[in-house]
C-alpha cells in the first residue's frame, strides 16, 4: 500500500515534482509532514490513518465524467490526491476526522468544482453517517447549483451510483437511498439561518461574498457535531475588503505557522509574490491540473498575451484568476513572517523580574478586544514585547464566529481574559486597572511611563494617576507614530525585538497588521483589508508603550559621550 499524500509531500518539498511549485503549496506539504512526526502525542493528538486516504482516493478515481464527446473514468493528479487524502486521513484520538473546516484556493478552470461535487458524494454515501443534511451553498442561488450539478453529474453517468441514489432535481435535492442523507442547494438569497446542522458544506466562490453571513450561519450550526467539513474551494480576487481576503490571510498564517489551527486544512496554489506575471512558472504553480493539459495550457499562454499587452481591467482579472494572486499583494505588510517567527523566545513576562518598562494601553470600543503592550529594554539593542488582552465574556462566541479566531483556545492559554458574566457585553476597563496592578506587584516590574490612546480613557485618567508614573496620550496620526511603528519594524526584522512563542494572540495581531502612509512618508498601522475581524489591538498598545519610550529616554551628551572610555574613531 502506497501512501499517497505523503509520497506526494516528500516529491513537493525535495522538488521533485513534473512541475514547479508555489511556496505556499509547499508549506502545505511540510505541514503534513511535520504533523507526521508529532503524531500521537500530548502536544498533538491526531494521526494519520493511510487506508482512509487510499479510501476516498480510491472512490475518486471511480468516478465517471458524463461531461464531454464520450465517458470517462477520472485519474487523479498528485496534487488531487494529496488534498482529498489529506482531508480524510488525519483522524482524531477517537477516530472522527481530524479537519472540520479546510480552505483551497487555486485558479480558475482547475477543477474547483468538480472535488467539492465529488467530496459530497462520499460523504453522502460512503461515510456512515445515517440521515445527514449536506449544502452546497454560495451568495446567490444559480451558483449554489453549479457544484450541485457537479455531483448530480457523478451520480448520474455511473449505473452504480445511480441505483444508491435519487435526484430530485426540481428542489435540488440528491437523497442517499441508504443512509438518507440529503444534498441540497442553498443560497443566502434564498434564506439561510443557523439550524442547519451539516455533515457537509461546499461554499463557493469566495471571493464573492462580501461577508461572512454565509459561512457563519452554516459554521454556527456544526459544533455539536463529532464530524464535518466545511469546504471553501475557490480563486482569489481583487477587492481585499472581503471576507474571502480575510479567511485566505487566515489561511496563510496557518500555513506560515503564525496562526495554529489544527482542525483547519488549508492548501494554496498561487504564484509567489516575487514572480513575475509573465513567467510560465508563475502560471504553472496556480493552474496544477491546466498546466498537464497541453492544449489548455496552450489557451492559457495566449490569455496571458492577451492580458500583457492589454494592461487595466484585462491584467487586473488575469492577475487574479489566473495566476491565483490578490492584485494588491503588494500590499505593506507590517512586519517579514519569517524574521518574527525566528525571533520567539521563551522570554515571558516572569523573565523580566524587576526590570524597567514601558506600557501601551488600546481600549476598545464596547465590546471589542482591548489589550495592554509591555516594553523592555533589554541592553545592546534588543528589546522584549508582550501582551495581554480582555474581552467581555458575552461577545466571546460572537467574535470566535466573527474574527475568526480561537479566542476560547487563547483564553485557555491564558492569554486572554474575559471580563464580567456571560451577559456583560461592554468591557470592564476597570478589571484591566487592576489586572495591570497585580501584573506590576506580582513580576515587580519598574514601570517608566504608560502612554495611551484617548479614545475611551477619559473615565480611567483618575486611576493611571494612581500608578505614580509619567502619563501621556498617544496621538493615533502617521505624523507622530512614524517613530516609533518604524523603529517596531526594523527591530523586528534586524532580529532585535524578542517576543514569547506562545503568546498566539500577539503573533496573529501582527500578521493582520498592514501600513499606511500619509503624504510625507510617515507611517502607522492599520488592518490588512481594513475589516473589523483583523484585530490589531494587542500591537497598538505595544506601538503605544514604544512611543512613550522613545518620547522618555533619557537625551544622549555628547560631550560626555566623547569623553567616555566607550567612545572611539
Amino acid at each position: 500500500m502506497v501512501d499517497l499524500v505523503t509520497r506526494h509531500a516528500e516529491n513537493v518539498v525535495a522538488d521533485k515534482t513534473d512541475y514547479p511549485n508555489g511556496e505556499l503549496h509547499i508549506l502545505a506539504c511540510k505541514r503534513h509532514l511535520k504533523d507526521l512526526e508529532k503524531q500521537n502525542t500530548d502536544e498533538f493528538p491526531f494521526y494519520w490513518d493511510e487506508k482512509a486516504s487510499l479510501d476516498v482516493i480510491r472512490f475518486h478515481e471511480d468516478l465517471t465524467i458524463g461531461e464531454g464527446y464520450e465517458k470517462s473514468k477520472i485519474k487523479l493528479l498528485p496534487h488531487q490526491q494529496f488534498d482529498f487524502g489529506s482531508l480524510f486521513g488525519w483522524k482524531t484520538k477517537k477516530g472522527y476526522r481530524r479537519f472540520r473546516r479546510s480552505y483551497i484556493s487555486m485558479a480558475r478552470q482547475n477543477g474547483k468544482s468538480f472535488m467539492n461535487g465529488g467530496l459530497g458524494t462520499y460523504v453522502a454515501g460512503f461515510s456512515g453517517y445515517q440521515n445527514g443534511k449536506l449544502f452546497t451553498a454560495a451568495t446567490k442561488r444559480r451558483q449554489a447549483k453549479i457544484v450541485w450539478d457537479e455531483t448530480k453529474k457523478f451520480i448520474s453517468s455511473d449505473p452504480d451510483l445511480s441505483e444508491l441514489f435519487r435526484i430530485q432535481d426540481w428542489k435540488s435535492t440528491i437523497t442517499a437511498n441508504h443512509t438518507k442523507c440529503t444534498i441540497e442547494a442553498l443560497s443566502k438569497e434564498g434564506g439561510l439561518d443557523e439550524g442547519f446542522r451539516a455533515i457537509f458544506v461546499s461554499i463557493d466562490e469566495l471571493h464573492q461574498m462580501r461577508d461572512n453571513s454565509v459561512y457563519s450561519s452554516l459554521y454556527r450550526g456544526t459544533r455539536a457535531l463529532a464530524e464535518t467539513l466545511i469546504s471553501m474551494i475557490t480563486t482569489r480576487g481583487k477587492d481585499l475588503n472581503t471576507f474571502a481576503y480575510d479567511i485566505d490571510s487566515l489561511a496563510v498564517s496557518i500555513l506560515e505557522d503564525v496562526f495554529i489551527a489544527d482542525d483547519f486544512y488549508v492548501n494554496i496554489y498561487s504564484a509567489d509574490e516575487d514572480d513575475k506575471f509573465s513567467s510560465d512558472d508563475a502560471l504553472a504553480k496556480a493552474n496544477p491540473f491546466l498546466v498537464t493539459r497541453p492544449l489548455l495550457w496552450e489557451n492559457l499562454i495566449d490569455d496571458r498575451s492577451s492580458a500583457l499587452h492589454m494592461g487595466g481591467m484585462e491584467l487586473r482579472d488575469f492577475v487574479s484568476r489566473s495566476l491565483n494572486r490578490w492584485f494588491e499583494d503588494a500590499e505593506n505588510s507590517y512586519i517579514d513572517t519569517k524574521a518574527w517567527n525566528e525571533n520567539a523566545t521563551n522570554l515571558s513576562l516572569k523573565s523580566m523580574q524587576g526590570k524597567e518598562c514601558f506600557v501601551g494601553l488600546d481600549l476598545s470600543s464596547g465590546g471589542d478586544l482591548t489589550s495592554i503592550g509591555f516594553d523592555f529594554d533589554l541592553g545592546g539593542g534588543d528589546s522584549f514585547i508582550e501582551s495581554h488582552s480582555f474581552m467581555p465574556k458575552g461577545r466571546l462566541q460572537e467574535h470566535i464566529i466573527e474574527d475568526l479566531a480561537p479566542y476560547d483556545v487563547w483564553l485557555s492559554k491564558e492569554l486572554l481574559t474575559v471580563t464580567g458574566g456571560e451577559d456583560a457585553f461592554i468591557t470592564d476597563y476597570l478589571y484591566i486597572i487592576n489586572y495591570l496592578k497585580s501584573v506590576i506587584r506580582e513580576f515587580d516590574l519598574k514601570v517608566l511611563g504608560i502612554g495611551y490612546d484617548r479614545h475611551n480613557i477619559s473615565s480611567l485618567l483618575p486611576y493611571l494617576d494612581d500608578f505614580g508614573v509619567p502619563l501621556m496620550e498617544i496621538p493615533q496620526s502617521a505624523r507622530f507614530l512614524n517613530d516609533a511603528t518604524s523603529a517596531i519594524r526594523l527591530e523586528v526584522k534586524s532580529g532585535k525585538v524578542k517576543h514569547n512563542h506562545r503568546n498566539e494572540l500577539l503573533t496573529w495581531s501582527f500578521a493582520n497588521a498592514t501600513t499606511e502612509e500619509n503624504s510625507f512618508g510617515e507611517i502607522k498601522v492599520d488592518k490588512k483589508g481594513k475589516t473589523r475581524g483583523r484585530r490589531i489591538d494587542p500591537v497598538d498598545s505595544i506601538i503605544n508603550a514604544r512611543a512613550m519610550r522613545l518620547e522618555v529616554q533619557p537625551e544622549v551628551d555628547l560631550n560626555e559621550k566623547i569623553l567616555s572610555d566607550e567612545w572611539s574613531l
